[in-house]
């Protein structure tokens, strides 16, 4: 698309705003309703194309991204009408007898730039939230997973006329048009590097954004940790979508008594989970694109390997890797790794992972496995990160309750569920007297 159709995109979606239509609670269930049949419509397909473009098993693609789609439109549905009032806000003494409410907004014209992880769930997720708070919104998809590019388009395109909602494919030409444009608001997901970029576009014209990004999520085992359990959930974590999470464990820091149990118990879920041959798994994912599969390859230290570092570069499969004795000078700690290897790193005391962790930049995700209240506490409160769980891993994501969200170079802002509808929202504070009643002494002259 050249940059004159996006233009004219952008004003046609500023008009149909302007109209007002989508202000109505009415008119936003409605989009909603239509939206979630669409979504079962293009199941299939986007099934289908999350193969093809990620090696996605059928319950993979289920259960990671169109369910967890559908079930935000659910939640939606059923909070939207309270989400949507006004809320009553407290009046001081001074200002009697007036009133004084909040009330929610939509900012306007929204622009959602998505990633190729999570193809699906990660463009309609956001764009759930922006239409329950009564935004238009374009979407950019990413050019990476072409194939389920190309099924969003055609299923936002059966829904909703382009003025309301409107997806662009492209590549970085598109993407570059498209912040130049003012919009009202931004919402990105992707790598830390081009987030920079989304926000110094946005800065020219004072536009509030948020960011999703990534990092290096660490993953704590400390003495005390149920092995079995921690190793069983940290594998399911960290290889979900071959690695390729924004919140997939990244590395571990294992107390040095627990080492060498924890090692064997990831090598025995490893093959429990995805067999003995995981490049012939056919429920086992493949890596995006040939970049990020030479990419990933270079960080596996063939020295440091105790399980896996096989691939096949043909059909972009890295076998689940475990890199061991890893420390902090190795180049696997230099960059988030977004792919199924998973380095090793012991400590002596809690105070030794703590520090570890503070000399990192800030995480999406942090994940503790302990059954000590005081060493949970300590990891919660002293270190700064987007969100987490203890004793499991990646499952906050699943509850529409719990808002998602980075910190500092991890990403800003929030979404999933009332956190979503608060994001895509300005709320107004406002002040209502009566012209009946009045409190003389904030008038001069002064006694």
């Amino acid at each position: 698309m050249i940059q004159e159709d996006i233009i004219n995109l952008k004003t046609r979606q500023e008009i149909f705003f302007r109209g007002g239509k989508t202000l109505d609670c009415g008119y936003r269930v409605d989009a909603l309703k239509k939206l979630y049949k669409a979504i079962l419509t293009y199941q299939e397909e986007l099934r289908e194309t999350l193969f093809l473009d990620l090696g996605k098993s059928e319950t993979e693609a289920d259960i990671t991204e169109i369910r967890l789609a559908l079930t935000e439109i659910s939640f939606i549905l059923k909070h939207i009408k309270k989400l949507s009032s006004p809320k009553k806000i407290k009046t001081e003494l001074i200002n009697y007898p007036g009133r004084s409410f909040s009330v929610p907004s939509p900012y306007g014209n929204v622009l959602i730039i998505s990633p190729w992880n999570y193809p699906v769930l990660l463009t309609l997720q956001p764009l759930i939230d922006a239409l329950a708070a009564g935004n238009t919104a374009i979407i950019k998809t990413s050019e990476y997973a072409v194939h389920t590019s190309d099924v969003i388009y055609k299923l936002i395109k059966s829904v909703f006329h382009e003025e309301y909602v409107a997806v662009i494919n492209g590549g970085i030409e598109e993407s570059k048009s498209l912040l130049d444009l003012n919009f009202d608001y931004i919402f990105f997901t992707g790598s830390k590097n081009v987030g920079k970029s989304v926000m110094k576009a946005a800065s020219k014209h004072l536009t509030p954004v948020t960011l999703e990004l990534g990092g290096k999520s660490p993953v704590v085992v400390a003495e005390d940790a149920d092995i079995e359990s921690a190793a069983k959930r940290i594998v399911f974590g960290k290889l979900m979508n071959a690695g390729q999470t924004c919140v997939a464990p990244d590395y571990i820091l294992v107390d040095n008594k627990v080492h060498d149990k924890l090692v064997e118990a990831l090598k025995t879920e490893m093959v429990l989970q995805y067999g003995e041959n995981p490049l012939e798994n056919l429920n086992y994912p493949k890596i995006i694109n040939e970049k990020h599969f030479d990419r990933i390859v270079k960080l596996i230290d063939t020295n440091k390997v105790v399980h896996g570092g096989t691939y096949d570069k043909e059909r972009l499969k890295i076998s689940p890797t475990i890199l061991d004795n890893v420390n902090m000078k190795d180049k696997v700690m230099k960059e988030e790794i977004f792919g199924p290897v998973l380095p090793i790193i012991t400590f002596n005391y809690i105070d030794q992972a703590i520090r570890t962790i503070w000399s990192m930049e800030h995480p999406l995700a942090l994940y503790i496995f302990s059954e000590s209240k005081d060493i949970q506490h300590r990891f919660v409160n002293e270190i700064g990160f987007g969100g987490g769980c203890i004793n499991d891993t990646l499952v906050h994501l699943s509850n529409h309750n719990l808002g998602f969200g980075g910190f500092r170079e991890s990403g800003m802002g929030q979404y999933h569920g009332k956190e979503g509808f608060k994001t895509f929202s300005h709320y107004k504070s406002i002040y209502q007297n009566t012209a009946k009643k009045d409190s003389s002494f904030r008038y001069q002259p002064y006694s």
